[in-house]
């Protein structure tokens, strides 16, 4: 699933597209929303929220969530008809959106009720650190990685992330986190890594952009740890894949 730099990129090339341009196009294919053509409109902005992305175009807001398989593509698509959920153009730009887990147009007014639920955006304006950080403890016996990726508790962190969290705090996944010594920490370092990631196409966690070099231990289950050595293992049986070093994740 895209995780918050992710959504916040895209949200940036989405605005290089479509900002301050008319559309000449608007083709929804959700059949809820097939007869709204927002064409002859303005797109005044784009913004991004924890995973959510919204563009606004006069008095509406077309909001949607990438889930597990989505993107918004600009240019030339090369995947099945049947795939594309909406179709915006302008004199200069096509942009469509790809198997898109949710696609909905808002009231833009109150548009914003939709993501109301989410705790601080790692990447927003509403970031607070220490809002995360007691929402981090709010169930100090739920597992690290389940809280991590909850975004009630702080909206962008997503498998990647919170699995790399763990390991840098040298906690398995499945560890309450009343074990966390320093929550507020650990909210600043998910902020730090979002940041300096939400504009890299290839994310990095360990400072290492070489292919290869640039995770800890997601993704890396049986390969040695990085730190010291040790085989890393991982449980794919849960929802959620993790991953973790048995040495240095207590």
């Amino acid at each position: 699933m895209p995780e918050g730099d992710t959504v916040y990129r895209t949200a940036a090339k989405l605005r290089e597209a479509l900002a301050g341009r008319e559309l000449t196009r608007c083709d929804i294919r959700v059949p809820r929303y097939a007869a709204v053509d927002l064409s002859g409109q303005v797109v005044d902005e784009v913004l991004s929220r924890g995973k959510h992305l919204f563009i606004r175009v006069g008095q509406a807001s077309i909001h949607s969530h990438l889930k597990m398989d989505g993107a918004w593509v600009i240019g030339r698509v090369r995947v099945p008809a049947y795939k594309i959920r909406i179709v915006l153009e302008t004199a200069t730009s096509r942009t469509s959106g790809v198997d898109l887990g949710v696609l909905e147009v808002l009231d833009r007014a109150t548009d914003m009720d939709a993501v109301a639920h989410l705790g601080p955006d790692l990447l927003g304006e509403d970031w607070s650190a220490e809002v995360a950080a007691v929402n981090l403890m709010a169930d100090p016996d739920r597992p690290l990685a389940e809280t991590l990726l909850d975004q009630r508790v702080m909206a962008g962190v997503g498998n990647v992330f919170a699995n790399e969290l763990s390991f840098v705090f040298g906690l398995r996944p499945g560890t309450p986190v009343r074990e966390l010594t320093d929550p507020l920490r650990v909210a600043h370092r998910a902020q730090q890594m979002l940041w300096l990631n939400r504009l890299r196409v290839n994310r990095t966690t360990t400072g290492n952009t070489r292919p290869g070099q640039d995770v800890w231990v997601y993704g890396r289950a049986g390969l040695p740890c990085r730190r010291c050595g040790t085989r890393i293992e991982t449980d794919k049986f849960t929802e959620r894949v993790t991953y973790w070093c048995p040495t240095c994740q207590r």
